[in-house]
């Protein structure tokens, strides 16, 4: 394995021990809650981590099995034409997700039978690239379920599979455990010897030989320990590709998994509605720039321009000075590069090292061509073979390289919100660091400054 598989894998590794911890912290976060807000949301994280974790296991899974097949040998006979080229990475990004919900009259408008409320919220998956919406109680005064902010995948492919998932949860049910902070602290306390401690400690770290990473190898999966409280299930999903991809409103199907005897059950007219959108690198990013020498079409044979270029999107940008791409100047002009467009490379003279690019475009029924100069054949060769892969990523992309389709930012995620009475369950435990027995004192400390960086950290991360 290269050093290059080798980064990938540990990145990967961090990434499933730093889940399989947080998974740990949502479990004991879940047993401590003792109001109905945390618990559901602490539930949402214990389901956004165990989704993380498997599928980082299968992203690296995947890895493993592309690195063995590239170290067995090929036999002559299997050996054939092969095109190595990759097409460019780009974004994806969905936004204003909107699931209409179908009540019956007599609850919508007519507001008669037991109010019917659940705890609602999307897992979205792309890849190695896992996020999750806010949270969204749902009742019969709604019409749909709208989660706003945008969500951007970074690293998708043309070929890019993207998850839908719809999770729910009964909000009536009663999750409390009734147990107190204190209570709870002096359980926890109890429940951390020093035996138990070591091992929790070992297990929280991903260091060699914690039953996490197994000594460096590949992650052994805790189990999930059975909590009580709330719990997700799966209500709806779908599949969304690059043919779903298109710059505005649209409904796409969804498969339902539950039915009216579930009490997580709400009334799904089985549609999904969002923008999805994308932007293949080759659209926004520079794919190649250099000087060159122009002869326009219908000009001076011997009247050359000379301009520093730049491919990126449907066009050939060409500028006076290299300093003005980077200071937004407008291009002295620009040469189109789509889909269309033919490029040829000539030789401009037997005895001479450069060659002509010769890039034709139709406009209106006429044919345009310009008449591109390099300094040499290396030259010509990296031109020709960046025009052959934008060619390809464009074919690959298809309509998203119509137009760069635009992508809004997500705004910031405000976090949970919290009354001045109850708090968060991180501030109720706050004033349980001083402990009351003195013959305690060492212990209680490191007990309640674990429950403390425990319940810091699962805030941090998730806001």
């Amino acid at each position: 394995m290269n050093d290059s598989g080798n980064l990938r894998d540990s990145d990967i590794q961090k990434k499933i021990d730093h889940e399989i911890r947080m998974r740990d912290g949502a479990c004991k976060l879940l047993a401590a809650c003792s109001q109905r807000d945390q618990a559901l949301e602490a539930a949402k994280s214990l389901q956004t981590c165990s989704t993380r974790i498997m599928a980082y296991m299968s992203e690296l899974q995947r890895m493993k099995e592309a690195q063995v097949m590239q170290n067995i040998p090929r036999r002559s006979s299997d050996v054939g034409p092969m095109d190595d080229r990759l097409p460019c990475k780009g974004k994806v990004a969905i936004s204003d997700l909107r699931i209409p919900l179908m009540w019956k009259d007599t609850e919508y408008f007519k507001n008669k039978g037991e109010l019917h409320r659940c705890a609602v919220f999307c897992l979205l998956h792309l890849g190695g690239e896992i996020f999750d919406t806010d949270m969204v109680i749902v009742d019969r005064t709604l019409t749909d379920i709208c989660f706003d902010n945008p969500i951007i995948f970074s690293d998708a492919g043309p070929g890019f599979q993207l998850h839908v998932e719809l999770y729910s949860c009964c909000f009536e049910e009663d999750y409390s455990t009734g147990s107190t902070p204190r209570k709870l602290a002096s359980k926890l306390s109890s429940s951390l010897g020093r035996s138990a401690g070591k091992k929790l400690r070992a297990a929280m770290e991903s260091g060699p030989g914690s039953p996490v990473s197994n000594g460096g190898a590949s992650p052994l999966l805790l189990p999930v320990p059975s909590v009580q409280g709330p719990k997700y299930h799966l209500l709806a999903h779908t599949t969304l590709s690059l043919s779903h991809v298109q710059d505005s409103f649209r409904t796409h199907d969804l498969t339902i998994s539950g039915n009216e005897e579930c009490s997580y059950w709400l009334p799904l007219y089985g549609s999904m509605c969002c923008r999805l959108v994308a932007q293949p690198n080759c659209m926004t990013q520079r794919m190649m720039s250099g000087w060159l020498k122009v002869r326009q079409c219908g000009g001076d044979p011997q009247s050359w321009s000379k301009v520093f270029a730049v491919l990126k999107g449907t066009s050939l940008f060409c500028y006076h000075r290299q300093e003005d791409v980077e200071t937004n100047i407008e291009p002295v002009f620009t040469i189109g590069i789509n889909k269309e467009t033919r490029i040829r490379a000539s030789d401009k003279d037997p005895h001479s090292k450069a060659q002509n690019i010769c890039i034709s475009n139709q406009y209106g029924g006429e044919e345009v061509t310009h008449t591109l100069t390099t300094e040499s054949r290396e030259d010509t060769h990296g031109w020709m073979e960046a025009f052959w892969q934008h060619f390809y990523d464009m074919s690959q992309w298809r309509q998203c390289c119509d137009d760069v389709m635009k992508i809004e930012l997500p705004s910031p995620r405000k976090p949970a919100p919290i009354t001045p009475k109850q708090g968060s369950l991180y501030h109720e435990m706050a004033p349980l660091a001083a402990p009351s027995c003195e013959g305690l004192l060492l212990q209680d400390n490191a007990v309640s400054a674990e429950i403390r960086a425990l319940l810091s950290s699962y805030y941090s991360d998730s806001y």
